[in-house]
């Protein structure tokens, strides 16, 4: 069984086939999925997804390319959409320098604020980084995520960085990228921290992995991403998929499903 732990059903690219593509995951393999937010609509049009679809999860947070949602007043709101059922995360959060759409002074206090609603919660955090590797570790180090728990989601910078974010306790996100011919770090990361701190991710739509590349992506092409890893990893793709489901489990603090459950 498959788990992807991060993906954006809600996104328009999804929006004339949603509901005959999220029908077929649980058939193909995809027995869990987390539905991840990223601006401040997209946090009903989650709670809406994961209410529908028993396999679906939420995670609810404001990415840093829109931190200029929020306010004070809407953490209020925010906190509780993490309080509802089927929350198992806090994210996307994090720091985004690609695009600079808010400042590093703005999108650092918005990943402390957040981070603290997770902490007061008990949930873990979905980190969101680009271009801004030493700030976001400096950030990680300041607000003591070994205590908090997470994932750096697509993750894309070296593997000794990955090393010091595993010491933390936290997992490494790894979708299709490391099938890309210029995915040679994240291949080297996959390649140098144990399997059982990794775990799948699509991100779709974004991020398709060879043979779909510049396509849509959907969790139903994980089964390249583990292959991948497998091979890296020279152990089969049975096993590999195995832990890996284990790993989402542990990340996301979920027991694993009993048999059949997810679609009583």
């Amino acid at each position: 069984m498959i788990f992807d732990t991060h993906a954006h059903y809600n996104a328009e690219a999804f929006d004339e086939d949603r509901e005959e593509l999220l029908d077929a995951l649980p058939e193909a393999g995809i027995a869990r999925a987390v539905n991840v937010s990223a601006e401040w609509e997209s946090l009903e049009e989650t709670r809406v997804l994961v209410e529908r679809y028993p396999f679906l999860y939420a995670a609810y947070g404001i990415h840093p390319d829109n931190v200029g949602d929020l306010s004070e007043e809407r953490m209020d709101i925010l906190r509780e959409y993490c309080r509802l059922p089927k929350t198992v995360a806090v994210g996307e959060i994090g720091l985004d320098y690609y695009w600079n759409k808010e400042s590093k002074d703005v999108q650092m206090y918005w990943f402390e604020r957040q981070t603290e609603l997770a902490r007061e919660l008990k949930l873990p955090v979905i980190i969101h980084s680009r271009d801004a590797a030493e700030d976001t570790f400096l950030m990680a180090r300041k607000l003591h995520l070994e205590d908090v728990g997470g994932v750096v989601h697509c993750y894309g910078y070296s593997r000794e960085l990955a090393r010091e974010y595993v010491k933390m306790g936290l997992f490494i996100g790894v979708g299709g990228v490391v099938t890309f011919k210029n995915g040679r770090k994240l291949k080297e990361t996959v390649e140098d921290i144990p399997l059982e701190y990794l775990v799948t991710e699509t991100d779709c739509p974004y991020l398709a992995p060879v043979p779909f590349r510049g396509k849509r992506n959907s969790s139903l092409y994980l089964p390249y991403v583990i292959d991948m890893i497998a091979k890296i990893k020279g152990i089969s793709s049975e096993e590999t998929e195995k832990v890996l489901w284990e790993n989402a489990h542990r990340l996301y603090r979920l027991p694993p499903p009993q048999i059949h459950e997810e679609n009583d």
